[in-house]
């Protein structure tokens, strides 16, 4: 009987480097060589493809992938027909979603999208600016971009429609957001078809629980300390950022030891009042995974 093998996308490009270390801080070590196009991964299971994000819900759909991380404006740029199981957050930026906007120059007189009645826009989603525009009535012209869409701007289109996630390389580039059209964040999909296969289901499945809980752990610390026995409640009363601590015994007679996962933006202000309310060896350590 021969091993069962999940086919699994990776988007190749700006998300790659990320896309790799959740997937390492998930358990599964992938390594990309320049001379095969197919990645090492740790798990015989599992056989890994880098493919543009564009594509791979085109793959997905049609089988020639089991599943994939891709985002959710490719999905719906390329219409694709897939099973979504979960939104994966981990984008090169920040751990905001991405947005798909219509922008034009600074002194530019479109000011909404009935501006662009007969304008030319530049994108790379043309399916989906073609559709936003049938949505409001309105008919423009929407060329391709192969790239460099915010220098066409100025010269040569009426608008483009740019993915951003700060907004801060369309200020630079003299550019004023008018509307918002999707907001897209990365999403593991999987082929409806697979997703009835009880073994491929299940290992789907365990990829995004541990996915999940490495994404989790991403903006966390655990907590460790040592207490006297009569502060501990004065403790925890005043310091509601420690929600459900472990609390064990220590040799000690009258101490004991607190244990918790905790925001990481909270621990600066959180030790000093730790330490004022008699907590001793406090030790904040990284996390790899949270599941809940």
């Amino acid at each position: 009987m021969s091993k069962q093998v999940l086919r699994f996308g990776l988007p190749k490009g700006s998300l790659q480097e990320s896309a790799l270390q959740k997937m390492a801080k998930a358990g599964w070590n992938v390594s990309v060589s320049s001379r095969s196009y197919v990645p090492y991964v740790d798990d015989e299971e599992l056989s890994i493809r880098l493919i543009r994000a564009q594509e791979i819900s085109r793959y997905v759909e049609n089988g020639v992938l089991d599943a994939g991380i891709t985002g959710h404006d490719w999905i719906i740029e390329n219409n694709s027909k897939v099973h979504e199981v979960g939104e994966f957050i981990f984008s090169k930026v920040s751990r905001q979603p991405t947005r798909w906007v219509l922008a034009v120059p600074e002194h530019s007189p479109i000011r909404s999208v009935k501006d662009l009645k007969g304008k030319r826009i530049a994108t790379e989603v043309v399916n989906l600016t073609q559709r936003w525009l049938k949505q409001h009535g309105v008919k423009a012209e929407v060329e391709f971009s192969w790239g460099a869409t915010e220098v066409k701007a100025h010269e040569m289109v009426d608008a483009i429609v740019e993915v951003t996630e700060t907004g801060s390389s369309l200020r630079a580039n003299k550019l004023r957001i008018v509307e918002t059209l999707l907001t897209s964040s990365p999403r593991l999909i999987a082929n409806h078809r697979v997703w009835k296969d009880k073994w491929k289901r299940k290992k789907i499945e365990t990829l995004a629980l541990l996915l999940r809980g490495a994404l989790e752990a991403e903006s966390k610390v655990g907590l460790k300390m040592n207490i006297a026995q009569k502060n501990l409640q004065k403790l925890l009363a005043n310091l509601p950022a420690l929600r459900n601590p472990t609390i064990s015994q220590l040799s000690q007679p009258g101490w004991v030891a607190v244990e918790t996962i905790i925001d990481e933006a909270v621990v600066r202000h959180l030790i000093p009042q730790l330490k004022a309310h008699g907590a001793e060896g406090i030790i904040e350590y990284p996390l790899n995974k949270v599941v809940y």
